[in-house]
């Protein structure tokens, strides 16, 4: 019995006008032998084919996995530690483009005369930064200091005394996109806000010049700020103020930093005008939530300093950050 292949092509073949196919070129048995040897052929190369298609889908699909694996496991990561650094720099950057409210107590150790020794004074510095946007090139960052004073007694049996000192306003002109080198210039102004003659000046408005400068090098943050303070009302002022800073930013958040305060008083005579600190401190920049803050411990040792100066300082600092996404601006 002739299978249904061999009937069709048994009837293909004698319709066919090609003779190429006639009995008198090929033989039946051999042109359907040939015919169905094509047939499997192409059967195979179809599977083939479909088997590399197949292949390639699914390498396509593992593809995607892969990255996004690599993308959950070394991304975010990589990324955190990136965010962690930027908002230490920022942190670290006296004219950031982003609200910030630092919390500065310092603890002055063997503060009073040479015979009174004893006595340990401390100040707390509240400093909210606010940035103001003038136009596309140029920010105005606003500094102000609040202190708030323990001043011990100097004198056997004598109370001491607590309460606010003179408020201190910096307003620093800097580039909106700085280069590698950032800056700022402007005034700093002094108030009569002290409570009490213990803590500060009741009379002297202050105003004088202030300038900082800075770098971000890699994982460095390096900078200088300077002011000088004269009177223009009440008691006689001409203070002069340096802060050199020095910052390492290591991975999670952490850093090593030095930033002591050099003040000189030119109102004082020779050996009593100048407090030359140094020392260094570590910090770290975490999240509560999605709030960063920046704290941090450094000690000082006065190695010049006025007879009545304190020998060194302990200083403890939490900066709150405000960034603009924060605040939905």
């Amino acid at each position: 019995m002739k299978s249904r292949i061999q009937s069709q092509f048994e009837d293909c073949m004698n319709a066919c006008p090609d003779r190429r196919f006639s009995s008198s070129a090929m033989s039946k048995p051999a042109l359907i032998a040939y015919l169905e040897g094509r047939l499997h052929f192409v059967k195979w190369n179809v599977v083939a084919a479909a088997c590399a298609l197949l292949a390639a889908g699914v390498a396509a699909s593992a593809e995607p996995e892969k990255v996004e694996s690599q993308v959950s496991s070394e991304g975010p990561a990589a990324a955190k530690q990136e965010e962690l650094e930027m908002l230490a720099k920022l942190a670290q950057n006296p004219v950031a483009n982003v609200v910030s409210v630092p919390f500065q107590n310092n603890t002055n150790f063997g503060n009073g005369p040479p015979n009174n020794k004893g006595s340990t004074q401390n100040v707390l510095n509240i400093q909210p930064v606010v940035p103001i946007t003038l136009s596309h090139d140029w920010n105005l960052i606003t500094r102000t200091i609040i202190p708030l004073v323990s001043q011990p007694s100097f004198t056997p049996g004598g109370s001491g005394s607590f309460g606010l000192s003179n408020i201190n306003f910096t307003a620093f002109l800097s580039p909106a996109n700085p280069g590698k080198l950032i800056w700022g210039v402007g005034p700093v102004a002094t108030f009569p806000t002290a409570t009490s003659v213990n803590v500060g000046s009741q009379s002297t408005w202050g105003l004088g010049p202030s300038a900082v400068l800075l770098a971000m090098p890699g994982h460095w943050v390096l900078g200088v700020l300077a002011n000088n303070v004269w009177n223009i009302a009440g008691d006689r002022a001409n203070n002069m103020l340096i802060q050199y800073f020095i910052n390492y930013n290591l991975p999670d958040g952490w850093y090593v930093t030095t930033s002591p305060i050099i003040t000189a008083n030119w109102n004082q005579p020779s050996g009593q005008k100048w407090v030359v600190p140094f020392g260094a401190g570590f910090g770290k920049l975490f999240k509560l939530g999605k709030l960063p803050i920046n704290g941090n411990v450094s000690a000082y040792y006065n190695a010049v300093k006025p007879d009545i100066g304190p020998d060194w300082t302990l200083r403890v600092q939490f900066t709150i950050l405000l960034p603009k996404q924060l605040l939905g601006l």
